[in-house]
């Protein structure tokens, strides 16, 4: 690891990248759930953001651990969940959101290791 690159700026890119996965995720439903111009506008959006979240977790890769590295990839479940709550009006039960939060706890201690 670089000297001016430190555990929190791998911490921020990585949560950024996942977030960026999550919605290439929300717009590739999106896309699926429409037609015509407007799905490929979504299909093609998605996958450009979804390509942006890869190169950012290439980069963290390659100067961080695979094992610190890669848990970062649960909180894009978390993000995805959360969109998928407030633009889609999807169900998210009790029991899901307790799941949630073990992944936001377990991202974190990982995080902090």
């Amino acid at each position: 690891m670089r000297r001016n690159e430190s555990k929190a700026f791998f911490v921020l890119i990585l949560v950024v990248g996942t977030l960026l996965g999550g919605l290439g995720q929300f717009l590739f439903k999106e896309g699926l759930d429409n037609s015509g111009l407007l799905l490929a506008a979504y299909l093609v959006a998605g996958l450009v953001i979804y390509g942006m979240s890869t190169l950012i977790y290439f980069y963290a890769l390659s100067r961080r651990s695979l094992s610190w590295a890669y848990s970062f990839g649960g909180i894009s479940y978390i993000f995805a969940s959360v969109l998928a709550f407030l633009l889609l009006g999807e169900s998210v039960t009790p029991l899901r959101w307790l799941g949630i939060a073990v992944i936001a706890v377990g991202t974190a201690v990982i995080g902090l290791s």
